[in-house]
């Protein structure tokens, strides 16, 4: 069971770089190939960058093509929360923590095999735990 993180949106705004806030708060994106996980190949866990909370594990990312970090599989279903997405006149599914309701992207059915998904995530949105020596530093979505 997740645990939840609630904030007030003044409280969210002061732990937030203006940027992540805008993206995570405000429903944002950054542009494609822009973001600093887009072609990162680290070892490890990639959590919310406004909670902590653990969402999507290295092995589930893969090179998609798209300009933003694509993932299979959230590292738990729970961890992950998704809502119907009407703006800007399309349809898509948009990807909530499941832990703060902050945005994290949205997913598509045209991810590969095996669970057919695409979880195409903002960098912003999220910071990196590596495994082993080498990354034992926490690496996050704001510099």
């Amino acid at each position: 069971m997740v645990k939840r993180v609630e904030r007030s949106e003044e409280e969210w705004r002061e732990v937030l770089s203006p940027e992540t806030f805008r993206i995570m708060r405000q429903k944002g994106t950054e542009p494609p190939f822009t973001g600093r996980y887009n072609d990162f190949h680290g070892e490890g866990v990639f959590h919310c960058a406004a909670c902590d909370a653990p969402l999507f594990e290295s092995s589930a990312k893969f090179e998609s093509g798209s300009g933003w970090p694509s993932f299979t599989e959230p590292v738990q279903p729970d961890a992950v929360r998704t809502e119907e997405d009407r703006t800007f006149g399309m349809r898509r599914t948009e990807v909530l923590c499941a832990a703060c309701d902050s945005h994290l992207g949205h997913v598509f059915p045209d991810g590969p095999r095996p669970t057919g998904l695409r979880y195409c995530i903002n960098s912003a949105a999220l910071q990196f735990e590596g495994q082993g020596e080498d990354e034992t530093e926490r690496e996050t979505g704001d510099e």
